[in-house]
C-alpha cells in the first residue's frame, strides 16, 4: 500500500520579493518526490509535500541554504547560512528568530490557489542572504549583516581610490580588482548555486558576468563601483520588504502569549497556544483577550480595533462573543474559550493572508510569462550588441563589449516581476488592519472591476431580528397593549415575541402572570393573562373574531404595506366580549450605514440591489427605504440564477451572512462574507468584512481600485525606465553603474511606491 504524501512547513528569511520566491519554488520542484511547492515572501513560509520514499526534509533545507537564504521548521529560528564579506572570512552563522509571523503555525489549511508552480519569472531574482534576517530586526541599516556588506565594499572602494590619488594609477587599478573581486565573491556563489538549481538567468548571474566582463575590458573602477550600488540597492530592498510584511506579523503579534487559565475559581498562567475548547479563562482589565470565546461572567468594553478597525468600544457581558486580540477595557470577565488557537479570528485572518499569496492576480500571472520570453531575448540581444558591431563593421571590442554588459544588467525585470505583488502586499495589509479580507491578487482584480453589487437582505442590509416599530391604541393605553402582549409571549422564543417582550422590558413594563399558553398554527398565540383569556394573532384572524372594525383594518393594512408584520392584540371583556387593545407592527429595519452604502457604491458608479427570500411587499419596503432595486422572494437557486444574469453585464460582488447565501457568493464574481455570518459563508466568500459593516463593501471597491492604479504605476515606473535606459545604453551614454542603479533604483521605486497603500485609507470618500 503505498504511504501518502506528508506535509512539511519551514519558515523562511532573506526574501525581498516575488523572485525570491520563484528561485526557491523552482529549484525544490526539480527534486525528486516533491510537490505543491508553495512559498510566501510576505509570511515567509514554506510548504510543500515529500512522498515517503523521495527527497528528504534536510535536502529540503540544504538546497534552501545553497541558494542563500535561511531556513527552519515553523517554530523555529531560521539557520543562515555563512555570508562571505568583503576582506574577510566566512562570518559567523546568524541564526535568527521565527520570521513566520507568529507561533501559529496553521497547517491545517491549504494553501493552494490557481498559482501555476514555477513561475520562476524569467527570473531575476536578487542577492538575498541576509538583509532580512530575523536577527536584524529593530536594528539600524549599518548594525544588519547586509548593511555591514555595504560598509565594507564602500570601504574597499574608498581605499582604491585613496591608492589611485597618492600612489600610482597601476597599483589603483589592482586595488579595484580586489574590491570588485571581494565584493562580487558572494554574489557569484549565489549565482553558481541557482545555475546549478536549475534557474540561469538571475539579477546574480548578471551581475557576475558584468562585474568579470568589465574587468577583461579594463573598467575595474566601475565594476567595483556596480558592486558597491549592487549592496546599496540590497539594503534598501531588503528595508522595504521589511517593512511590507511588518503589519502582517504585527497581526500575529495581537494574541498574547499567555492567558490566565480558570479552574474552579483557581488561576494560573498558561501557554495561550495550548487553550482548549470549552476551558475557561479569565481577562483582567487592560488585558488582551487571548482566544475566541464567549463571556461566561462580567460585562465590561471590549476594544476590537486591533481586530476589525472599529474605533468604538463595545460594551458586552454573558453570552456575548469575543475576538482574540481584542483589548478588555474596563472590568474582568471570565471567558469560555470557543475556538482553538490555530481557529481563532487571528490565525483565520493570517491563514488567509498567506493564502492570499498563492492566487495570484490575471495581471501578474502575464507578467510572470512575459518575464519568461523577455529575459532570455534581453540576453540574446546584450550578446548581439557585444558581438556583431565589432565583427560586421569593425567597431571596437571593448566598447561594444561594455555597452553590451550594461544591457545585461538594464534588462533585468525585477522591478517588473515585483510591481504586482507588492501592490497586493500592501493592499491586503492594509485591508486586514481594517476589517476587509481579500483572498489574493485575483480577488483585487475582480473586486476592482466590479460595477453591481447584489446583497442579501435579512442580517445583512438588515439587523436579522425584528424589532417593534408601530403601537395603535384601540382601547386603554400602551402600557395596557404591551403588558398583555408580554403576558401571552411570555417564554416564547419567537423572534417576534421576543421583540414584544424586549420593547415591554424597555418600557419598564413587568410582565403580568400568565397560563395556560398555547400556540395558534399560523394564527398567533393565546394565553390567560391576569384571569381572563388573550391573544396576539393576525389581523385576518381577528378580524375573522370580530374584534377588528374596518378603520381598524385599514391602519393594518397600511403598516404591512410598509413592509411591517403587524398583529392584534386583544383579550375577554367582562361583559362586552372580545377588546381589541391595539396593534403593534414589527420589522427588521435596515441597519444604520446600509443606506450610507447604498449612496457610497452609487457615487463610487456601482448599482445595488438586493436579493431576499422575503415576500415581495416586504422586500419593496426595505428597498424603497435604501433607494436600491429588488428582488423578492428567492430561493438559494433562485439567487444564483439571479447573479448569473446579471454578471453577463459586467463584474458582480455578492455580499451575505447566511448557509443559504453560500451557493450565489461561489456564482459571484467576487463572493463577500460579512464578518458576523456563518462558517460556511466565510470559508465560501473570496472575501469577507469582519466589522459586519455594510459601508464597507463601498471601502473594499475603494481599495482595489487604489491597489489596481498602483500596479499600473509601478509597470509604468518599471517598463518607462528600462525603455529610456535600453536606448541611452545601445547608444553609449550611459554606463554600467547607471545600468545597475536603473534597475536597483527602479525596484525600489516600485516597492517604495506599492508601500504608500499601506497608508491609503479605504473608508476616505
Amino acid at each position: 500500500m503505498t504511504q501518502p504524501n506528508t506535509r512539511h512547513d519551514w519558515t523562511i528569511s532573506g526574501m525581498d520579493c516575488a523572485s525570491c520566491a520563484a528561485k526557491i519554488t523552482k529549484a525544490l520542484e526539480r527534486l525528486p518526490g516533491v510537490s505543491q511547492v508553495q512559498v510566501g515572501v510576505m509570511s515567509e513560509k514554506l510548504s510543500l509535500h515529500l512522498q515517503p520514499d523521495g527527497t528528504g526534509p534536510e535536502a529540503i533545507e540544504a538546497a534552501v541554504k545553497k541558494l542563500g537564504y535561511g531556513i527552519a521548521v515553523q517554530g523555529q529560528a531560521p539557520a543562515q547560512r555563512k555570508v562571505v564579506l568583503p576582506g574577510g572570512d566566512m562570518g559567523q552563522d546568524h541564526a535568527g528568530h521565527d520570521h513566520g509571523g507568529g507561533d501559529h503555525d496553521h497547517a491545517g489549511h491549504d494553501h493552494g490557489g490557481d498559482d501555476d508552480g514555477g513561475h520562476d519569472h524569467g527570473a531575476a531574482g536578487h542577492s538575498h542572504t541576509h538583509g532580512s534576517d530575523p536577527a536584524d530586526r529593530g536594528k539600524s541599516w549599518y548594525q544588519t549583516a547586509k548593511g555591514s556588506l555595504v560598509i565594507s565594499t564602500g570601504l574597499l572602494l574608498a581605499a582604491a581610490w585613496g591608492v589611485r590619488a597618492f600612489a600610482s594609477e597601476q597599483i589603483a587599478a589592482w586595488a579595484f580588482i580586489a574590491a570588485c573581486l571581494i565584493g562580487v565573491a558572494p554574489v557569484a556563489m549565489r549565482a553558481f548555486a541557482a545555475l546549478r538549481a536549475g534557474i540561469p538567468f538571475t539579477i546574480e548571474a548578471l551581475m557576475t558576468i558584468a562585474a568579470i566582463g568589465a574587468l577583461f575590458i579594463g573598467a575595474a573602477e566601475e565594476a567595483a563601483m556596480v558592486v558597491f550600488l549592487f549592496a546599496i540597492g540590497e539594503v534598501l530592498e531588503g528595508v522595504a520588504a521589511d517593512r511590507a510584511r511588518a503589519s502582517i506579523r504585527a497581526l500575529a503579534d495581537l494574541v498574547p502569549k499567555t492567558a490566565l487559565l480558570d479552574e474552579a475559581g483557581v488561576t494560573r498562567e498558561v501557554d495561550a497556544a495550548q487553550l482548549q475548547i470549552g476551558q475557561r479563562v479569565l481577562v483582567r482589565p487592560g488585558d488582551r483577550i487571548p482566544a475566541d470565546g464567549v463571556i461566561a461572567e462580567g460585562s465590561s468594553g471590549i476594544d476590537e480595533s486591533p481586530v476589525t478597525g472599529e474605533s468604538m468600544p463595545k460594551t458586552k457581558g454573558p453570552g456575548d462573543a469575543v475576538f482574540a486580540g481584542s483589548i478588555n477595557a474596563e472590568a474582568a470577565l471570565r471567558i469560555t474559550v470557543s475556538k482553538a488557537a490555530e481557529d481563532n479570528t487571528i490565525a483565520r485572518i493570517i491563514a488567509l493572508v498567506e493564502e492570499a499569496e498563492a492566487a495570484r492576480a490575471p495581471t501578474e500571472r502575464f507578467i510572470d510569462r512575459f518575464s519568461r520570453i523577455y529575459m532570455p531575448l534581453i540576453t540574446l540581444l546584450a550578446a548581439l550588441v557585444a558581438v556583431v558591431p565589432p565583427l560586421v563593421f569593425g567597431q571596437v571590442w571593448e566598447v561594444w563589449i561594455y555597452r553590451g554588459l550594461s544591457l545585461l544588467l538594464i534588462g533585468c525585470p525585477c522591478a517588473l516581476v515585483i510591481s504586482v505583488p507588492a501592490s497586493i502586499a500592501s493592499a491586503l495589509s492594509t485591508g486586514a488592519r481594517r476589517g476587509i479580507l481579500m483572498k489574493g491578487g485575483s480577488v483585487i482584480e475582480a473586486v476592482a472591476g466590479v460595477s453591481r453589487v447584489a446583497f442579501d437582505k435579512t442580517g445583512t442590509l438588515t439587523a436579522g431580528s425584528p424589532a417593534v416599530t408601530d403601537l395603535v391604541v384601540l382601547g386603554g393605553d400602551e402600557a395596557a397593549l404591551l403588558s398583555v402582549a408580554a403576558g401571552v409571549e411570555h417564554g416564547s422564543g419567537h423572534p417576534l415575541a421576543l421583540a414584544i417582550m424586549a420593547r415591554a422590558a424597555a418600557a419598564g413594563i413587568a410582565t403580568p402572570e400568565a397560563r395556560d399558553a398555547k400556540a395558534l398554527i399560523g394564527q398567533g398565540a393565546e394565553a390567560v393573562v391576569d384571569g381572563a383569556r388573550a391573544w396576539i394573532a393576525s389581523p385576518r384572524f381577528a378580524a375573522a373574531q370580530g374584534v377588528l372594525d374596518d378603520a381598524a383594518m385599514a391602519r393594518a393594512n397600511a403598516l404591512e404595506a410598509e413592509g411591517k408584520t403587524v398583529v392584534v392584540v386583544f383579550r375577554e371583556g367582562v361583559a362586552q366580549g372580545l377588546i381589541a387593545l391595539g396593534l403593534i407592527a414589527l420589522r427588521d429595519e435596515p441597519r444604520r450605514d446600509a443606506i450610507a452604502a447604498v449612496a457610497e457604491l452609487q457615487a463610487l458608479g456601482v448599482s445595488a440591489v438586493m436579493l431576499t427570500g422575503d415576500n415581495a411587499r416586504t422586500g419593496a419596503a426595505i428597498a424603497a427605504v435604501l433607494g436600491m432595486e429588488h428582488r423578492a422572494e428567492l430561493m438559494p437557486d433562485d439567487k444564483v440564477r439571479e447573479i448569473k444574469a446579471m454578471a453577463s453585464a459586467g463584474g458582480v460582488m455578492m455580499v451575505g451572512d447566511g448557509i443559504n447565501d453560500a451557493p450565489a457568493l461561489a456564482a459571484a464574481s467576487v463572493g463577500v462574507a460579512m464578518g458576523s455570518g456563518s462558517d460556511v459563508a466565510l470559508e465560501t466568500a473570496s472575501a469577507a468584512l469582519l466589522r459586519n459593516r455594510v459601508t464597507d463593501a463601498a471601502a473594499m471597491i475603494r481599495l482595489a481600485r487604489a491597489a489596481m492604479g498602483n500596479i499600473r504605476q509601478n509597470v509604468a515606473i518599471a517598463l518607462g525606465l528600462k525603455a529610456v535606459f535600453l536606448i541611452t545604453t545601445v547608444l553609449g551614454l550611459t554606463g554600467l553603474w547607471l545600468a545597475i542603479m536603473a534597475d536597483t533604483g527602479a525596484t525600489v521605486l516600485v516597492t517604495l511606491n506599492a508601500l504608500r497603500l499601506l497608508r491609503f485609507n479605504p473608508e476616505a470618500r
